[in-house]
């Protein structure tokens, strides 16, 4: 028996050219290409702004962003090919989409904190307007902030609970005709304006019961519109909670009352908390129900029972109604209080969601 023993013969003994590719990756453009477009597109758009008279630098910015997206498509199309390109020309929008998003958000925040920064201090947070003129300087935000946390406190404390045992019905236990029309009535709800709420509660609490102005009265107008949010948020979150942990709890014996408190909202409770937080975000800068139920007040009220109150976003309207420049430097300190209020709100949230939330490593 023989074998063969023969080798595979080169390209320079057979004659033959080896076309085979030395490397299997595509071409692609250098690193520094980016940054090359990146600097030409700006350049580009000065010069169209310069020379074509454009007072706006945002006209400037539209031009160079155009000629930059344009410019990496084409360059791309031309050395990694058309599908390469079009991959690109998708990220790209998707980015720029995502900083024409956050730009109008960094400057609001930017200006705030440039025009509220200089007013906050110690004596703005302890003091109150009783007896400051608008065109006076001092005075401060004591009333309304005060005004404002129990506000926002007694709203959770009625909405928060109501919204959450409602969206457990509506997912756990709810399936026929009444399900249907609590979902119907929330979503209505979801979309009432909040000067309705101002205007139902005003009608109700102080009309008809003739039971005055307070800070408890504009409380009940910020739950209703707490309250259709909270439900919503949380029945989608719910819903995404797996059935088999469902399953696997009720098949070792435990109530269903159990799993719920125990496996479900656990599972859910990041979800959850993200809605509230919504929920508290929109409340917290409504001014139209506090103007008809909490009426306004320059001095500090701490019964939030009893007598007209204040609030963050009503001294805001306030002091800028009044037109002075003092009016307005306490308006863009409110404000920015009033944003580090609901920051700090968020916060404190996400450290109790994750620390409640269930442990996923062993």
């Amino acid at each position: 028996m023989s074998h063969d023993t023969t080798t595979p013969e080169s390209p320079e003994t057979t004659g033959t050219v080896d076309v085979r590719p030395k490397t299997l990756r595509p071409p692609r453009l250098p690193r520094w290409s980016v940054a090359a477009l990146l600097l030409g597109s700006v350049a580009l758009g000065v010069a169209a702004g310069l020379l074509g008279g454009l007072e706006s630098r945002v006209q400037w910015g539209l031009i160079a962003a155009l000629a930059f997206v344009v410019s990496r498509f084409l360059l791309t199309s031309a050395v990694e090919g058309r599908r390469q390109a079009v991959d690109r020309l998708a990220a790209t929008l998707v980015w720029a989409s995502f900083v024409l998003a956050v730009l109008p958000l960094a400057s609001l925040i930017w200006e705030t904190v440039a025009r509220g920064a200089p007013g906050v201090d110690w004596y703005f947070l302890t003091h109150s307007m009783n007896g400051v003129l608008s065109w006076q300087d001092g005075g401060g935000i004591y009333h309304a902030l005060l005004g404002t946390v129990q506000q926002v406190a007694l709203a959770s404390v009625l909405a928060i609970p109501i919204g959450l045992l409602t969206a457990v019905y509506l997912v756990e236990y709810g399936s026929g005709r009444l399900a249907k029309v609590i979902t119907f009535f929330v979503d209505v709800m979801t979309g009432i304006p909040s000067i309705v709420a101002g205007l139902f509660v005003l009608s109700l609490w102080i009309m008809m019961l003739d039971l005055g102005y307070s800070g408890f009265a504009g409380s009940l107008a910020l739950a209703i519109l707490m309250m259709p949010i909270v439900v919503r948020s949380t029945e989608e979150m719910l819903k995404l909670v797996p059935g088999e942990l469902r399953e696997a709890s009720l098949a070792l014996g435990i109530p269903k009352w159990r799993t719920i408190l125990k496996v479900v909202l656990p599972t859910a409770i990041g979800g959850i908390t993200t809605g509230v937080m919504l929920a508290l975000a929109r409340i917290a800068g409504e001014t139209a129900p506090i103007i008809l139920l909490v009426f306004g007040n320059n001095m500090i009220n701490a019964n939030v029972f009893e007598g007209a109150q204040s609030s963050l976003p009503l001294y805001v309207y306030e002091q800028w109604a009044y037109g002075t420049e003092a009016a307005y430097d306490r308006a863009w300190s409110a404000a920015l209080v009033l944003i580090a209020f609901v920051m700090i709100l968020n916060l404190v949230a996400r450290g109790i969601a994750r620390w409640k939330a269930p442990k996923t490593g062993r």
